[in-house]
């Protein structure tokens, strides 16, 4: 079998996107092994059709843990055969491609992001002007490029003249058209935020947003950077009783909280390129669950949701979080979730119906991997090596 080795520096567990491309390439007939790091924290691995690896590191956060993930990953891509090395995002490149040109083996590239956009280089210009260098330097010799999104394919090609194929952060077909859950009115709606609990994702606002909404309840399934900042804050609150903080979860339990979600939340501030050219995959989740959301008013959000019609729009979260701007912000924040439980309740339920499940046949992995297993089928040197 041909054999491919995939990147990442997280720890494996909740990374659906690499799941799914491992999962299609076992299928495609390569002989997988994805390759991550192991942290104190981490959930133990379901079962999966292909092999994995996680490294315990020294070094959890900063420079160093970037140089020694990258040094481990390149020793380990030395001495592993493979047909094919295939980086997630721009912190695994700069092994994949040394390794790539020592090996003489394709090198395959997946930006999940804008990586030196991200909020946490904002104001570190040298770091940033490193992973861009990383990047100019790297990406002339991949063979195929993968994004998540236009916008982000669009700002690659003018940086770098690199050509990319979207390839759409989305979840599985369902295995049933989305079922629309009819409204109960003794029935608390329930808000849930998905995902990273990081800097500029809304958090802190949603928070303070629920002492506006006194008949919500708000979820919020995901770990990040500010989780137990948000958490404590939260604790500090009179309306603390109906704000529930999960943590990581699976994605099986993740769906099934999904599925019982009244509205999704997708709330960005505009910390740079990378936010405001984001397609989070939540953006999915919820249409796949037939769960409208309430979303940033962003280029690749907005296309969606136009064209679809799964969810509402609402402006980017503020740059400040105290004073009286911010206190407008969150009434008219609580007034949009407001005027969005009510519109889906008012909504007949055919129309729902026929959105979600035209949302359903076109927003699933299944429509969007054919672009990268075609993409990958062109490689030369995929064929197994007798080494």
């Amino acid at each position: 079998m041909k054999r491919i080795i995939l990147a990442v520096t997280n720890d494996l567990a909740t990374d659906q996107r690499v799941d799914r491309t491992c999962r299609a390439l076992t299928e495609d007939g390569w002989d997988v092994t994805l390759v991550g790091r192991k942290l104190r924290n981490s959930l133990p691995l379901e079962s999966r059709p292909y092999s994995t690896h996680r490294m315990h590191l020294v070094f959890r956060r900063s420079a160093l843990f970037y140089a020694e993930y990258n040094l481990r990953l390149f020793l380990l891509l030395l001495f592993r055969k493979a047909d094919c090395l295939f980086a997630n995002d721009t912190d695994t490149l700069a092994a994949c491609c040394l390794a790539s040109r020592i090996l003489r083996k394709p090198l395959v590239f997946d930006a999940h992001e804008l990586f030196p956009e991200v909020p946490e280089l904002a104001g570190r210009p040298r770091v940033k002007a490193i992973w861009e260098w990383v990047e100019r330097v790297s990406l002339p010799y991949a063979k195929c490029c993968f994004t998540v999104c236009q916008s982000v394919a669009d700002e690659y090609r003018r940086r770098y003249g690199v050509e990319m194929t979207v390839v759409r952060n989305v979840p599985d077909r369902p295995a049933v058209p989305p079922q629309i859950h009819s409204h109960d009115a003794g029935r608390q709606p329930i808000l849930l935020y998905q995902g990273a609990v990081n800097i500029g994702r809304g958090i802190h606002e949603l928070v303070d947003a629920m002492g506006h909404l006194p008949e919500c309840r708000l979820v919020v399934a995901g770990d990040g950077d500010v989780l137990r900042q948000e958490q404590a804050y939260a604790a500090t609150l009179p309306w603390n009783d109906r704000i529930q903080f999960l943590g990581r979860v699976t994605p099986s339990r993740l769906h099934s909280l999904t599925s019982q979600a009244t509205l999704g939340l997708c709330l960005l501030e505009d910390l740079g390129l990378n936010y405001r050219y984001s397609l989070p995959n939540r953006i999915a989740d919820f249409a796949n669950a037939g769960v409208p959301v309430l979303a940033t008013d962003f280029p690749e959000i907005r296309r969606v949701l136009e064209e679809y019609g799964t969810g509402t729009l609402t402006a980017p979260l503020p740059h400040e979080k105290s004073g009286e701007n911010y206190r407008l912000y969150i009434t008219r924040l609580a007034e949009d979730i407001q005027s969005a439980l009510h519109y889906w309740e008012g909504l007949p339920a055919d129309e729902r119906q026929r959105r979600f499940a035209r949302a359903g046949e076109e927003l699933n992995w299944q429509h969007e991997i054919h672009r990268l297993i075609e993409a990958i089928h062109t490689l030369e040197r995929c064929q197994p090596q007798n080494t």
